[in-house]
């Protein structure tokens, strides 16, 4: 039986942190679901499918690794998808505080479904999409955060671009 995780979050856009834990996530599940929130209330900067094609763009060369949107409870997402795994990403206590309450809010909903976290890779524990919508939209160098054509996106969402 392969061991499938579902990734849930807006990726508004993604960055090179997601992309991290996508990869080290394939080093414990065979399988990883990407899955994007359609409506998270975050008043996403990216259409859903701008994100969508980000996503494809950026894990294109990673194997085991499907694109996918959902809306509604994620509990309900990762039941028709037969998953018993959310996989999360923590990059400090204040994460941590929310995750878990999800993580319970979930498992209270759905005994069968665990959340597991992986710490941030130390390079990218400062960084969150916010952060870099932040720097971006005042044309701070973002470089080595975001995949390039994720940085000239931005620049254009912006009016930055040349």
């Amino acid at each position: 039986m392969a061991r499938l995780a579902i990734y849930p979050g807006t990726f508004d856009p993604i960055t090179n942190g997601h992309l991290d834990l996508v990869r080290r996530g394939l080093r414990i599940f065979d399988h990883i679901i990407v899955a994007v929130a359609e409506s998270s209330g975050k008043n996403p900067l990216f259409t859903v499918e701008e994100r969508l094609e980000m996503i494809r763009i950026a894990l294109e060369d990673t194997p085991n690794v499907t694109i996918e949107t959902f809306s509604g409870l994620l509990v309900d997402y990762v039941r028709s998808r037969n998953a018993q795994v959310v996989l999360r990403g923590l990059r400090a206590v204040t994460d941590f505080e929310y995750e878990f309450q999800m993580a319970m809010m979930n498992r209270r909903m759905e005994p069968g479904i665990e959340t597991v976290f992986l710490m941030t890779g130390l390079r990218w524990v400062f960084l969150s999409s916010r952060i870099i919508k932040e720097a971006a939209v005042h044309g701070g160098n973002i470089e080595g955060l975001v995949p390039e054509f994720v940085h000239q996106k931005l620049k254009e969402k912006f009016g930055l671009a040349p």
